[in-house]
């Protein structure tokens, strides 16, 4: 076995050559220099000193004899001590030019207008169906809710609606198909009423709320698919005096405390008897005339344009329950007696806030809402 070679010459190792690794330094510096970006200095690096000739030297140093390896190794280690120098130096340079390249393309200019984006606001509807209920809830009632599609019994018979109503009719209802399916959207919610009085027992006092659909075209005054209140109350002993109470105080929470009002004898299939109440014109105070027609208008222009000049205003329909209704719910009308009334949500707002195009509420434009606030 042959003795260490101690005449080997590092030199004749061309990664170790002298000239060889200050070529590999020299290109080193040129990528270096010409880096334009942190991202390509880290690429130069890669290239250079991790995987370049400068690495490839320190690695052969290993198989050196012992004799060779210290001249090797200071001359690998002052190569790569340069380099270390020069990567430094330059990621000097680069992150001073990126951190000036920053405060020029983000800089701000506090003195321009903003666009701020517009908060967003709650539907008046929601707002008007929410004070609506607070006046119930205030009373001890409870709000209740059900199915927008309805079936066909619920919406008609069991409210006294005849198969020959004329509201059954397609011209009036929307039907889900099949037609003859027996279902429908609900074109009112007292079938919320309905479901009530068929899960619970008397006494029962509760307001419905939500959507509606008839077969309406969208304009001023009309849209297909809009939203009621209607409220129900099932006891012993409720007369037409019990009605005209819950009215009064329904009105008063609404339009202020001394709204007058007053009622009509009218017609619905689902109360017997049945009524339409009116409210003191909130704008005219009963009067009819405006305050802002000019001096020596004619009589026309001085009507009230809340009211039309009559001082009233309608507010929704009402009456006892039907004993029909009762007796198909399942409940003794010898025992019990009931109350309703509701009007549309849409009606109370346009009253309440002077909206006169019914197509305002309808569109979503957030400005239409934001006339109203934030109210919580």
């Amino acid at each position: 076995m042959s003795g260490p070679n101690k005449q080997y010459d590092p030199v004749e190792v061309a990664t170790l050559d002298p000239a060889h690794l200050d070529a590999a330094v020299t290109a080193a510096f040129a990528a270096f220099a010409a880096a334009g970006s942190l991202e390509e200095l880290k690429t130069a690096r890669l290239a250079h000193v991790d995987k370049g000739a400068v690495a490839a030297a320190k690695r052969e140093i290993g198989a050196l004899p012992p004799s060779a390896k210290a001249d090797a190794g200071k001359r690998v280690g002052a190569a790569l001590a340069e380099l270390g120098r020069a990567l430094a130096a330059r990621t000097v340079e680069l992150e001073a030019e990126r951190d000036r390249r920053i405060l020029v393309e983000e800089a701000v200019d506090v003195t321009m207008p903003v666009g701020r984006r517009a908060l967003g606001a709650r539907h008046p509807l929601t707002l008007t169906t929410q004070r609506l209920q607070d006046a119930f809830v205030g009373m001890g009632w409870e709000v209740v809710e059900g199915p927008e599609v309805e079936s066909e019994w619920m919406n008609f018979d069991a409210l006294n609606l005849g198969k020959d109503h004329p509201a059954r009719q397609m011209q009036d209802t929307f039907f889900v198909d099949p037609p003859d399916g027996g279902l429908v959207l609900r074109t009112q919610t007292s079938p919320v009423q309905i479901r009530t009085m068929l899960d619970r027992e008397p006494p029962i006092y509760v307001v419905s709320t939500g959507k509606v659909f008839r077969t309406d075209e969208l304009d001023a005054t009309h849209t297909p698919v809009f939203h009621q209140i209607e409220a129900l109350a099932v006891d012993k002993g409720l007369t037409m005096a019990h009605l005209r109470g819950a009215i009064d105080h329904f009105v008063r929470v609404m339009f202020g405390e001394g709204t007058r009002t007053r009622v009509r004898a009218s017609y619905f299939p689902f109360t017997e008897p049945s009524m339409e109440t009116d409210f003191v014109c909130f704008a005219c105070h009963g009067d009819g005339r405006t305050n802002d027609a000019p001096d020596g208008a004619p009589e026309l222009l001085r009507a009230c344009r809340t009211c039309g000049g009559s001082g009233w205003i309608e507010l929704g329909g009402s009456g006892m329950v039907n004993r029909k209704v009762l007796t198909a719910c399942g409940i003794d009308p010898d025992v019990y007696t009931g109350f309703a009334f509701g009007l549309g949500i849409e009606r109370a707002l346009q009253l309440r806030s002077g909206v006169t195009d019914m197509r305002d509420i309808v569109e979503g434009d957030v400005r239409f809402s934001q006339q109203f606030g934030m109210e919580v």
